[in-house]
């Protein structure tokens, strides 16, 4: 690990000339072989990518996708950090802050309401988006053939005998959200939870990704959905006002 991450750096400090396996070798110390062995692997994960003549390397493109994502989620997470905590404690459920990564959820912060049940639910992690309400609340801002893109690329596992796995199925669950402003995954990704997500915006009006709150489903009484709804809703269009967006009531989504 150590000597990848020097890899990279001294990749990076060649710039777009890039660097030969032979200065590889001598820079890091290590049998042209071992040397080979590291840029195949760094390649491989998209850290690395070959350039002719040579070859030489150079950065791979992977690095300006996570870069993007990085920049993207530390503004995100600060900015948003105390409409997620006032979310949690207001409803006093887990309250998690998803950003959009090419149409799926990535989850960057979770904050656990007072004396909620808690989750795991690791940060970081692109996850599916067809059984998720962070997810869904995501894929409802995208275009229709954006959404076929996104549902070609993944494999729309069935977690429960709740999960939509038919894909017409889901696009009708889409309009749903469209129309009322909010995602549900009602035991959809587990047994027994159910997940309530709103999605937030910037000033160009982009998905930038969503607020959800996770709770038992034994505590969310159906007859409280459209409430809980509304309210992640509002705090996500907070959210969207801080990011430099604008609210948009859900009748004006159209797809």
């Amino acid at each position: 690990m150590a000597r990848a991450a020097e890899l990279l750096e001294i990749t990076a400090g060649k710039g777009a000339e890039g660097i030969s396996l032979t200065e590889i070798a001598s820079r890091l110390g290590v049998a042209k072989s071992t040397a080979l062995a590291l840029a195949r692997t760094l390649c491989a994960a998209g850290l690395l990518r070959t350039i002719e003549p040579g070859p030489m390397y150079v950065l791979g493109l992977t690095l300006l996708r996570l870069g993007d994502l990085v920049a993207q989620q530390t503004s995100i997470v600060e900015i948003a950090s105390p409409v997620v905590r006032r979310l949690a404690e207001q409803t006093g459920f887990t309250t998690r802050l998803a950003v959009n990564e090419e149409g799926f959820p990535v989850f960057v912060e979770r904050i656990d309401g007072p004396g909620s049940v808690r989750f795991h639910a690791p940060l970081g992690q692109r996850e599916e988006p067809h059984a998720t309400a962070a997810g869904k609340a995501i894929l409802a801002e995208q275009l229709d053939e954006e959404v076929d893109r996104v549902l070609s690329l993944t494999a729309m596992a069935r977690y429960t005998a709740h999960t939509i796995v038919d894909r017409e199925q889901l696009k009708a669950e889409l309009a749903r959200i469209r129309a009322e402003g909010y995602a549900t995954d009602d035991e959809e990704e587990a047994e027994g939870i159910f997940c309530v997500g709103a999605a937030f915006r910037n000033h160009a009006g982009e998905c930038l990704g969503a607020l959800s709150v996770t709770g038992l489903k034994v505590d969310i009484p159906l007859r409280e959905v459209r409430e809980l709804g509304n309210l992640v809703r509002a705090h996500a269009d907070e959210l969207t006002v801080l990011l430099g967006g604008t609210v948009r009531t859900p009748s004006s989504i159209n797809h």
